[in-house]
């Protein structure tokens, strides 16, 4: 029997993800829910993204998730402004090369569509801002690494700047029904099966 607690988040845009305050205006993971102490997010999710975060005291799991050799599948959601061409996706499919801490970085081979119509999520508080004139897309996108704001920055280096990020899924856990703000704690077994760890 595992003594470790596992919690799944939907991360709300405006949070940080950790718990200590950089400066007093910011909200972060303490804001959200009273999680036990010891229980730390596995990964990040830039302040300006949402969607599916992992919290645990489980140090095997959060080491077995971020080993880049391991190469677990994320999705993301990625509502971009304009119509990505088949080009830009094919970009995106084969690697793009990004800046990280002022170094060249090519990006593995992602898995990159478009959408067929915009996902069923909440609205975003704030919402996106709206303009007529510009058409926008949502993006499927698929790594298996996560590098600093790693999807916004390929987007941008294919000329389709990001509006509104969300992270799906990873592996075979989903973001499933979960309002932002809201937590579901899980077992082991169950998040470690549907992590196919």
């Amino acid at each position: 029997m595992s003594d470790f607690r596992y919690f799944v988040l939907y991360k709300p845009f405006g949070v940080l993800s950790q718990f200590t305050r950089e400066h007093p205006s910011h909200r972060v993971l303490g804001d959200v829910y009273d999680f036990p102490k010891g229980v730390y997010p596995v990964g990040r999710l830039d302040k300006d993204s949402e969607g599916l975060l992992i919290l645990t005291d489980d140090k095997s799991l959060n080491h077995q998730l971020l080993d880049p050799k391991r190469g677990h599948e994320r999705v993301y959601w990625a509502q971009v402004e304009g119509i990505p061409d088949e080009q830009a996706l094919q970009q995106l499919r084969t690697g793009v090369i990004i800046r990280i801490n002022k170094i060249d970085h090519r990006t593995r081979p992602a898995k990159a569509q478009l959408m067929a119509a915009a996902p069923e999520l909440p609205e975003r508080d704030p919402p996106i801002r709206f303009r007529k004139n510009v058409p926008e897309r949502w993006l499927q996108l698929s790594l298996t690494e996560g590098k600093n704001r790693q999807v916004r920055r390929m987007c941008a280096a294919v000329g389709f700047p990001v509006l509104r990020l969300v992270r799906a899924r990873i592996e075979g856990l989903k973001l499933g029904d979960l309002q932002p703000g809201e937590v579901k704690e899980m077992g082991k077994k169950e998040i470690y099966t549907r992590l196919g760890l």
